[in-house]
């Protein structure tokens, strides 16, 4: 006994020091690195490099310009998740990367992106003496080049490794089949790269260059690969170090509300669940301090959307906690003991806890590997808050409840009880709730085309300068303006002059400049005029360019975004039946999720909501989020159908009890989550209250469907197939 409470002592001493170390290193670093203030910010907070690309060919098709601008948006993840690219006028193309202001660092690892051609040893030879030849590969044929290190020999061989599109494969397989011992040859803008010899024929259009001089040397020839690896020659014109495109007060502001909502959260913990509430404070400490650890240590770039999902991800992570807690109280409420009812409500949360975060790491890993752009930096961070929750709950929460148990706190006043909780025909209500949603998601529809002839909106939906491009204007003025400056001064002038209201207009500072780059949504001639007329008028301008600019989210973006949703939602539909034993419980979970994504839906019709990267984020967060309180449900009615005899109590008495069950969590874990949100809506900056704003519909909307929708549509189905199967055997 005196062994295991000194071995309690020593867990709460580890856990204490532990966080404080962590606490300390993103307050002061550690070795020169590992503060929060080190961690990338994106475009929007911190600014960037901008740089501009004019595309030498003439009349270039619309099919090969989205594919360059595809192409190097992928390239682009690599050096953020938040870059963007998009179209420039007629003929240029521009790169944003946040968190970057070295320009002249970044266009030397970028490069010039030129024509990469594949020869085979025959045509080389008419290469070198300038007559006409045929290539094996274009750029335009390679899928991926990856540098990769191979030790299955037990030395390090440095290689590149290759990927090529259906019909370059097919090329690439006859011209290794015709020069085995022989070189292919690759080359970059007129100059040979490098020249591997074929040590087999390659039929399935993957292939490795081996034998590289070290990781770097394969890594530098890799990016060179992908750099030629566009349908279009670009030359740089013009590079720029830009300023934030939101003021100090963004980050601020979001910090502050942070702050707030995590302390009414503890507040909301202790008081709900007394002890174990306080333990919760501690475990959320960490999590946030490990959080911070892991932007920096995984190189997450962070935009203002990504701190409110981190805000949100600390309302998220108390959710499995409230889980934990309100199992245990059940325990005690059965007569328990607290040692026994906290080793009971760890185990049988246990499932609940892991199902929920599996279901969403699978929709965070499907939007990592097949999204790109700004839909991969969100599923970076899913992932993280994630994994950190699930640890913080399984592992800290626990070992530190039980080392105070072991310590003396055992009084069951410390833990409380369940109230005698209330079964009402959760079944037989929902039918009004299906006819309340569906006016709701109706109303969302009805309203876009009344949007489209709305001439403020003039499309279904009000989108975004990231969706729909827009106009960009560079000003040369007399002297530097800083962000608030202009915000004050400038911002005002345009919004009276084009009628384009302010939250639709983004100011950026060029470094070492008195230009400011000046982005609106789309201009018609009258307003082009109007705000060149009015910032001429009540400024000193020096140079003014003014041109139209292609969506930052393409086409591309946008299918890549749709296909992994629809993918994760079918995994998880999977995982969910597979699982629970029943594809009913998946099909009614993803049939709630589809609720409440139309829920914001219309809020977003209705309302008139800006729809750009946020929208994505915001929707994203909620098919992440809901499939959490359908889970619990689910858990509980898995857990009665075992306990509860169908016969006597009936299908119907066991849904209704399973929601009253998790009533009060699925009210208190919402509740946390919704505080959090609405704190940031109320102290947060105005380009940021939009987001709250849906993301608060979408936790009520959550909570709603999973007390009133989710569990009572898996009822019907299952007494539909019963109904079926009892028609099969009268006949």
């Amino acid at each position: 006994m005196k062994n295991q409470k000194m071995k309690s002592v020593l867990i709460i001493i580890l856990f204490l020091l532990i966080t404080a170390g962590c606490v300390y290193i993103d307050v002061y670093g550690l070795l020169g690195s590992g503060k929060a203030e080190d961690i990338t910010l994106g475009l929007d907070l911190a600014g960037g490099v901008s740089i501009t690309y004019q595309i030498e060919e003439q009349d270039v098709s619309a099919a090969d310009l989205a594919d360059t601008i595809y192409r190097l948006q992928k390239r682009v993840d690599g050096y953020s998740t938040e870059g963007n690219v998009y179209q420039q006028g007629d003929n240029r193309i521009a790169i944003e990367i946040p968190g970057v202001t070295n320009a002249n660092e970044i266009l030397e690892e970028l490069g010039k992106p030129g024509a990469l051609e594949f020869i085979d040893p025959e045509n080389y030879s008419k290469f070198t003496q300038k007559e006409e030849y045929e290539t094996v590969l274009t750029g335009a044929d390679i899928v991926s080049a990856q540098a990769a290190i191979d030790s299955s020999s037990g030395v390090n061989d440095y290689l590149v490794q290759l990927e090529m599109g259906s019909e370059g494969a097919k090329r690439f397989a006859d011209a290794t089949a015709a020069n085995i011992g022989k070189p292919i040859y690759i080359i970059y803008n007129g100059e040979v790269i490098s020249y591997p010899t074929v040590q087999q024929a390659i039929s399935d259009g993957a292939c490795v260059i081996n034998h590289m001089e070290s990781y770097e040397s394969a890594d530098s020839l890799a990016t060179t690969i992908r750099i030629g690896a566009l349908p279009l020659e670009l030359t740089e014109i013009q590079s720029n170090i830009v300023g934030a495109q939101l003021g100090e007060d963004a980050i601020q502001t979001s910090l502050l509300a942070g702050l707030i909502g995590l302390a009414l959260v503890a507040v909301i913990m202790i008081l709900v669940y007394r002890f174990p509430g306080f333990i919760s404070v501690f475990s959320l400490i960490s999590y946030t301090a490990l959080m911070l650890l892991c932007l920096n240590l995984f190189d997450v770039t962070l935009t203002l959307p990504g701190i409110a999902g981190i805000i949100l991800s600390i309302g998220m992570a108390v959710d499995a906690n409230v889980i934990i807690f309100t199992r245990i109280k059940e325990e005690i409420t059965e007569g328990k003991s607290v040692k026994l009812a906290v080793q009971g409500g760890f185990r049988k949360a246990m499932s609940a806890v892991l199902d929920g975060n599996i279901t969403t790491l699978i929709a965070a890993a499907v939007l990592w590997f097949m999204a790109s752009g700004s839909v991969k930096g969100f599923a970076q961070t899913l992932a993280l808050g994630i994994l950190l929750s699930m640890f913080t709950a399984l592992v800290v929460t626990k070992l530190l409840l039980n080392a105070f148990v072991e310590l003396g706190a055992e009084n069951p006043k410390l833990f409380g009880k369940i109230k005698e909780r209330k079964v009402r025909d959760y079944v037989k209500n929902s039918k009004v709730c299906f006819a309340i949603s569906a006016v709701v998601i109706i109303a969302g529809f009805v309203f876009l085309p009344i949007n489209k002839n709305n001439e403020n909106v003039g499309h279904v939906l009000n989108f975004s300068m990231e969706f729909m491009g827009g106009t960009s204007m560079t000003v040369e003025f007399d002297k530097t303006y800083g962000l608030e400056e202009a915000e004050a001064q400038i911002l005002p002038v345009l919004t009276e002059a084009t009628g384009i209201p302010g939250s639709e207009i983004q100011l950026q500072n060029v470094q070492n400049s008195t230009s400011m780059i000046i982005k609106t949504t789309q201009m018609n001639l009258d307003q082009r005029e109007a705000a060149e007329t009015a910032l001429r008028n009540n400024f000193t301008v020096n140079n003014f360019s003014i041109e139209n600019i292609s969506s930052t989210v393409s086409s591309e973006m946008q299918r890549d975004a749709i296909i992994s949703v629809l993918v994760a939602t079918l995994l998880m539909l999977v995982y969910i039946a597979l699982r629970f034993k029943d594809i009913r419980f998946g099909t009614s979970a993803v049939l709630a999720l589809l609720h409440d994504v139309l829920m914001v839906f219309t809020l977003y019709a209705i309302a008139h909501l800006s729809v750009g990267n946020t929208f994505i984020a915001c929707m994203l967060t909620i098919v992440g989020y809901s499939i959490n309180a359908t889970i619990i449900i689910f858990d509980r009615i898995r857990e009665n159908l075992k306990i509860m005899n169908e016969r006597k109590a009936g299908l119907k008495t066991i849904v209704n009890t399973s929601i009253a069950q998790t009533f009060t969590r699925s009210i208190y874990t919402n509740l946390t989550t919704f505080v959090m949100v609405l704190v940031l809506y109320i102290v947060g900056v105005p380009s940021i209250k939009e987001f709250a704003l849906a993301l608060m519909v979408g936790v009520l909307g959550g909570t709603y469907s999973s007390i009133c929708i989710t569990a009572p549509l898996w009822y019907f189905m299952k007494e539909k197939f019963r109904k079926k199967e009892k028609a099969v055997e009268s006949k």
